[in-house]
C-alpha cells in the first residue's frame, strides 16, 4: 500500500527529501501562493505548526501557480516572501503542479486518496490541505476555505496527548 513516506520532494532550497523523513507524524501538506487572497493563511499555518511541532505535527508547504498566477516568483523569493511577510519556519518546497499531466507524484497520490466536494479529485485553489496521519494515509482534505484555526481542533484526534 502507498502511503506518504514513499515519496521524495525537491525543497525550497533545491535539496531532495524524502518525506520518510517525517514518518510517524500528523501531516498537514498545502499548496501554497504568495498573492492569493488566502495567502494571510501562512500565519496560522505557521501558529499550527509552532504550537504542535513538538507533539509529532508539521506543515508541509508546496508553492504552486496554477491558479491565477498566483505564485509568480522563482524559490528564492518565495522563501523571502515567507520568511519576512509570515516569519515561516515550516518546511516549504520547490514549485510544484499539483494538477494536470505534470502533476508532482505526491499530489497525484493525495488527490485520489482525499477526494474534494461531490468526489472531486482536482485541486480547485490554492491552500487546498489534506490532513495525513502518522501512519502516512490521508485523513482528511480541506478546502481552501478551511483555517487553519478550524484545522487545529481536528488535530487532536491525531496527535499523542501532551
Amino acid at each position: 500500500m502507498t502511503c506518504v513516506y514513499d515519496f521524495t520532494a525537491r525543497d525550497i532550497d533545491g535539496d531532495e527529501r524524502p518525506l520518510a523523513e517525517w514518518r510517524g507524524k500528523t501531516l498537514l501538506i498545502v499548496n501554497v501562493a504568495s498573492k492569493c487572497g488566502f495567502t494571510p493563511q501562512y500565519a496560522g499555518l505557521e501558529a499550527l505548526w509552532r504550537e504542535y511541532r513538538d507533539r509529532g505535527f508539521a506543515v508541509l508547504g508546496f508553492p504552486c501557480d496554477q491558479f491565477g498566477h498566483q505564485e509568480p516568483g522563482d524559490e528564492a523569493e518565495i522563501k523571502n516572501f515567507c520568511s519576512t511577510s509570515y516569519e515561516v519556519s515550516f518546511p516549504l518546497f520547490a514549485k510544484i503542479e499539483v494538477n494536470g499531466a505534470n502533476a508532482h507524484p505526491l499530489y497525484q497520490w493525495l488527490k485520489s486518496e482525499g477526494r474534494g466536494i461531490l468526489g472531486s479529485e482536482a485541486i480547485k485553489w490554492n491552500f487546498t490541505k489534506f490532513l495525513v496521519g502518522p501512519d502516512g494515509q490521508v485523513v482528511r482534505r480541506y478546502a481552501p476555505t478551511d483555517t487553519p484555526e478550524k484545522i487545529g481542533r481536528d488535530l487532536a484526534a491525531h496527535l499523542p496527548p501532551a
